[in-house]
């Protein structure tokens, strides 16, 4: 099986790097990726983005031998999912206050 993550490009990974210590260097001081369009949502690194940005690199280099695809890929979603629960609820929050 390879690698294929279907990303729909909310950015909400993208926007919260200060979680990720090895991406700590891209990390704008709020969380965001320095190289995050907040406009697009689109990486402006995307074809040079590190090796942890890209899933299929990120998962032979450093979680091959911990994960099989499947597993990795469902992890990766998983987390997407909590990404996103977590920013609606702060949207609701927001309109709430």
């Amino acid at each position: 099986m390879a690698i294929n993550f279907k990303c729909d490009g909310c950015g909400l990974c993208c926007r919260h790097i200060d979680r990720v210590p090895p991406l700590k260097d891209f990390d704008t001081g709020n969380g965001v990726c320095k190289f995050l369009d907040t406009v697009t949502n689109r990486c402006r690194i995307y074809f040079n983005r590190p090796d942890l940005c890209n899933i299929a690199v990120g998962y032979q280099k450093y979680f091959a031998e911990l994960y099989t695809e499947e597993e990795y890929l469902r992890l990766n979603y998983e987390a997407c999912a909590e990404l996103k629960r977590k920013h609606a609820k702060e949207v609701s929050d927001d309109t709430k206050a």
